[in-house]
């Protein structure tokens, strides 16, 4: 295993490097050339809105490590999303920057005069970026192939994984939605934010006093409809709620839909993602012509091991798949790639087994992994905890790997305005010193706000910057985005 196998010589080095004076932070007596940045973010940290707040901060030069500010470095707080500054630098090492996930499309029968005889079988490996247009590209290739008519079966195999699609910590509150998605080796996303395992259900005004209109971001039947709304006046407020209800396929459309208004949009989890694939790849063989016999059934099932591959269909590379990932935090494909690095090192689809990968990966590179605690890779939990020391840690050391540019090139940039850049620091840092040269992850979870990432002074140094904060009374942001700037806005004095 790649990681094993550097795990001593990563340690050795990391202890020789941060065992040094260079990693001590500055005694009150030494003149320091960061002594007015100290001042000004422990002056900032003075805030009325860390009262009572649980937090860690550790801000150190990303190239030597010397420390150059540091508060309750040590303190464990839960990290939410900038865990995924862990998993995405354990995936990249342990799976590789070109690594796809794979899709298949197989059969054990044979065509004859236009019908397959036998059954066809759709092979889920994890792929988070499967659409609709995959499936239509599939379903087109088999009707110029002569396939008119199925004989056997539509059965999905998404054996690739286990068959645990929740991860800990996810609430019966969240579990209607795209962010708590369910985790199945055979999905699929809506749209191009590869929210896979989710639909778009859109509601908006009919004729008034009727029920909205709904759409479905792709039309599938494994979502009921229960349209209780209403279509109400011009000009009226706009009610429209959509959730699905616990543990069913019912989606429940409450409210009144405005005439005139553009309606509700909501990301709804689905309660079977591989049933949703099924489906949705049914939909696009019936569009190419392609024919059921009446006995035909749509099932989950295993592919036997004579099944032939007709078809198959690779992911973008894990570098590229770094930017949805990171810049939109996207939940599920932290956890695929838990559940990915557990079967390509333990050959087990779980995550235990790739939570274990995360942890060895820390080890590796001489993180103090009794200072982690996670129970997922996304972030979703409370449990999680960590400090801003440990993750201090770990961006100094990804600044050094062969990867480095593409997990540097996932990460939110503060104040860029286009979505895939500036992705959930799109609307945040967008004046000053801050706007562009703070590169950093995001976290957020009810009551817990954090940021860990890279920021560039004036002086074109690049700093490393994490903080952690929870028990949060009111939003710690501002407080958060304020150390930031003054980070960015700091020189070294002489």
């Amino acid at each position: 295993m790649k990681i094993k196998q550097k795990m001593m010589a990563g340690m050795v080095a990391f202890t020789m490097f941060f065992s040094g004076a260079a990693f001590t932070a500055p005694s009150a007596d030494a003149a320091s050339p960061y002594s007015s940045l100290q001042s000004s973010a422990a002056s900032v940290l003075n805030d009325s809105r860390l009262k009572g707040v649980t937090h860690s901060v550790t801000v150190q030069n990303a190239t030597t490590g010397e420390v150059v500010f540091e508060k309750n470095p040590n303190q464990l707080v839960t990290p939410a999303s900038t865990l995924k500054t862990l998993t995405a630098a354990a995936a990249l090492e342990t799976l590789g920057e070109n690594h796809r996930f794979t899709t298949q499309v197989l059969t054990n029968g044979s065509v004859a005069k236009g019908t397959l005889y036998g059954n066809l079988y759709l092979q889920g490996q994890g792929d988070p970026t499967l659409l609709k247009k995959d499936f239509d590209a599939f379903a087109s290739i088999l009707s110029k192939r002569g396939v008119q008519r199925l004989s056997g079966h539509l059965i999905g195999d998404d054996t690739w994984y286990d068959a645990d699609r929740l991860s800990p910590g996810i609430s019966k509150e969240d579990e209607s939605y795209y962010y708590a998605a369910q985790i199945s080796a055979l999905s699929l996303a809506p749209n191009t934010d590869y929210d896979t395992g989710s639909v778009i259900v859109h509601a908006k005004a009919s004729s008034q006093g009727k029920p909205a209109k709904v759409t479905l971001t792709p039309a599938t039947n494994v979502v009921q409809i229960i349209n209780k709304s209403k279509t109400v006046a011009k000009g009226s407020r706009n009610t429209l709620k959509i959730e699905r209800q616990y543990g069913t396929k019912k989606v429940i459309i409450t409210g009144n839909a405005p005439i005139g208004n553009d309606g509700t949009k909501e990301w709804i989890a689905v309660s079977n993602p591989t049933a949703y694939a099924l489906d949705v790849f049914k939909k696009s063989l019936s569009e190419k012509g392609i024919r059921f016999v009446a006995t035909s059934k749509t099932v989950s099932g295993k592919t036997p091991a004579n099944a032939r591959v007709l078809l198959t269909k690779n992911s973008m590379p894990l570098k590229q798949l770094m930017v949805p990932f990171l810049k939109l935090s996207n939940n599920t494909h932290a956890e695929v790639l838990a559940k990915e690095m557990g079967k390509q090192v333990y050959g087990d689809g779980s995550w235990d087994s790739g939570l274990k990968v995360m942890r060895d990966y820390g080890a590796s590179i001489g993180l103090d992994m009794s200072k982690w605690k996670f129970e997922d890779a996304s972030g979703m939990s409370h449990a999680n905890k960590t400090t801003s020391k440990e993750l201090s840690k770990l961006l100094i050391h990804v600044r050094s790997e062969p990867w480095y540019k593409s997990y540097l090139n996932g990460l939110p940039v503060a104040g860029a305005k286009e979505r895939f850049v500036g992705g959930t620091l799109r609307q945040r840092l967008t004046t000053g010193a801050a706007k562009g040269n703070v590169i950093a992850k995001t976290g957020s979870l009810n009551n817990v706000s954090a940021l860990s990432g890279y920021v560039k002074t004036k002086d074109g140094e690049w700093l490393t910057y994490s903080i952690l904060t929870q028990n949060t009374k009111s939003s710690t942001v501002p407080v958060i985005d304020r150390l930031a700037s003054t980070i960015a806005n700091s020189k070294k004095t002489k």
